[in-house]
């Protein structure tokens, strides 16, 4: 049984950083695609950061992009979310998955969800 769990959220000040991170129990990553998604309230959940296992390649939503990094770890079966210059616009829970198949972009190509951890930015 494939287990996600996040960890690493918490409330931070605009400008602060964090580190989220994923650790997968039960398959392997290092064959597998791995995404960040958020959910704000009232919100459909949002493409965040995705790290392609077959080239090292990590992509980013616009929103994001030169503030967070994502990376990962095979041999400790983690993938972690570092976010800088955090801004009361990146509040939300964030959520780890293993994608399917499909574009990386679209949150229904994900599978294996954590139960997401909440970030809260102060202004």
């Amino acid at each position: 049984q494939v287990q996600v769990v996040e960890s690493g959220g918490g409330l931070v000040q605009t400008g602060g950083s964090l580190r989220l991170s994923c650790v997968v129990s039960g398959r392997t990553i290092d064959s597998t695609g791995m995404g960040w998604v958020r959910q704000a309230p009232g919100k459909e959940r949002e493409f965040v950061a995705y790290a392609a296992w077959v080239n090292g390649r990590t992509y980013y939503a616009d929103s994001v992009q030169g503030r967070f990094t994502i990376s990962r770890d095979n041999a400790k079966n983690t993938v972690y979310l570092q976010m800088n210059s955090l801004k009361p616009e990146d509040a939300a829970v964030y959520y780890c998955a293993l994608l399917r198949k499909g574009n990386y972009q679209w949150t229904s190509s994900y599978d294996y969800w954590g139960q997401g951890t909440q970030v809260t930015v102060s202004s």
